[in-house]
């Protein structure tokens, strides 16, 4: 699956999965939450947070075949 993303690909990726995990964990800490759904919408924050990492992780990959690509931290802190 790596061959066939493009950088543009993961980085956008990476940078949406981590602008919804921050929303999942502001609505998990609102009182908006059903006390019924609360099971549910944690597990969902526990799915993005591992999408999260696995591209964090391709794109760890990627910066040490392309030179060019900005460190993650520098990624994470951009405004695109």
């Amino acid at each position: 699956m790596s061959q066939n993303l493009s950088n543009n690909a993961i980085i956008y990726a990476t940078l949406a999965l981590n602008s919804e995990i921050a929303l999942q964990q502001e609505y998990l800490e609102s009182s908006e939450v059903p006390e019924d759904e609360r099971e549910n919408e944690e597990e969902i924050l526990e799915d993005l947070q591992q999408a999260f990492m696995e591209f964090v992780d391709l794109y760890k990959i990627r910066c040490k075949s392309d030179k060019e690509l900005p460190d993650i931290d520098e990624l994470l802190n951009s405004q695109l």
